[in-house]
């Protein structure tokens, strides 16, 4: 496995006495009040298992980055002793604006944090992902978002627990942390820093690390593989995907591709069946499984698909490039 480093040459940016992460450069960024914003969150049914959730209690944390460590690793003594692991992050997808990965199956929660720290620095300044973990005894929830504010949820009992936490470290219940009207602005007000170094072939990129962070945890992508729906649940039929299948050399060990293929599917089923076929094609090549799958507006295609109908009458691959390695 090769190992991820991030860049020594980020200076840290501050709005007044508040540090962001390496990973977020501010460019018309009011300074936020440090504290928690308490919120009191209905019990409603489980889409899942269709049974009934606890009322809970939400803390929404924001603090400046240099007292965020302490602070995420009481919140997640907190959680029991398994969890589901949860990842964010943005999406390529033209009809989907995140890709949260999911554990199909708890894992012990000093797994999760031993994870955690082998992945801590890009995942404490990489403003590209979210990460959190689940337990159902007790019904806790703990996330870390990509900008780094915290997310704290408990059942009603275990308010004061974390009430007291937080006030160990000097936070308090606020009205508001970050300003409500950044939401209504129309310009971003920050810019998105890459933080990993990739200075050559043997650093990996973001994608790696996100794909490492996967395999670690046993995360899928959390849709339903045998659909294909935007996110506001409406049917897209075939559609046009880009994908990035992962392939091993037969002969040769620590040898393998990269698989860069253009194709139309109904699902994302239909497109690993497509691309494990694909693979297979090419001489010496196994299917190990895919790198990243995205569905592409027609008019988003390459030069190369100019000739493509926008209705798609079949399932097929349309191009494949192969990159050794």
């Amino acid at each position: 496995m090769r190992r991820h480093q991030v860049r020594g040459d980020l200076v840290r940016e501050r709005v007044g006495e508040y540090s962001l992460p390496l990973g977020l450069e501010p460019l018309d960024l009011p300074e936020p009040a440090q504290g928690y914003v308490l919120d009191y969150v209905p019990g409603e049914e489980d889409p899942t298992t269709g049974e009934p959730t606890p009322d809970t209690y939400s803390f929404q944390v924001t603090v400046s980055h240099e007292r965020l460590l302490p602070i995420l690793a009481d919140a997640i003594r907190l959680l029991g002793d398994e969890v589901i692991p949860v990842l964010e992050v943005g999406s390529r997808d033209a009809f989907r604006a995140l890709d949260v990965f999911m554990a199909s199956e708890p894992i012990p929660a000093q797994a999760f944090c031993e994870g955690f720290d082998e992945y801590r620095a890009v995942l404490l300044e990489d403003a590209n992902v979210g990460i959190g973990a689940n337990s159902e005894e007790p019904y806790v929830e703990v996330f870390l978002d990509c900008w780094k504010g915290l997310l704290i949820s408990v059942p009603i009992a275990m308010r004061r627990t974390v009430e007291r936490a937080l006030a160990r470290h000097g936070l308090r219940e606020v009205v508001e942390t970050w300003p409500l009207e950044l939401d209504r602005r129309s310009t971003n007000p920050t810019k998105v820093r890459e933080v990993l170094l990739v200075d050559d072939d043997r650093a990996p990129d973001f994608e790696e690390v996100l794909m490492q962070l996967r395999e670690r945890f046993a995360m899928e992508l959390s849709v339903d593989p045998s659909t294909n729906l935007d996110d506001a649940g409406r049917t897209l039929g075939r559609t046009l995907w880009h994908v990035i299948a992962m392939a091993e050399h037969s002969r040769k060990p620590d040898h393998g591709a990269y698989v860069n293929m253009w194709l139309t599917a109904t699902c994302l089923e239909e497109v690993e069946e497509l691309a494990q076929q694909a693979v297979e094609a090419v001489v010496d090549l196994r299917y190990a499984g895919l790198y990243t799958s995205d569905r592409v507006a027609f008019d988003e295609r390459p030069e190369a698909l100019n000739d493509l109908p926008p209705r798609h009458e079949s399932s097929d691959v349309l191009a494949v490039d192969v990159d050794y390695w």
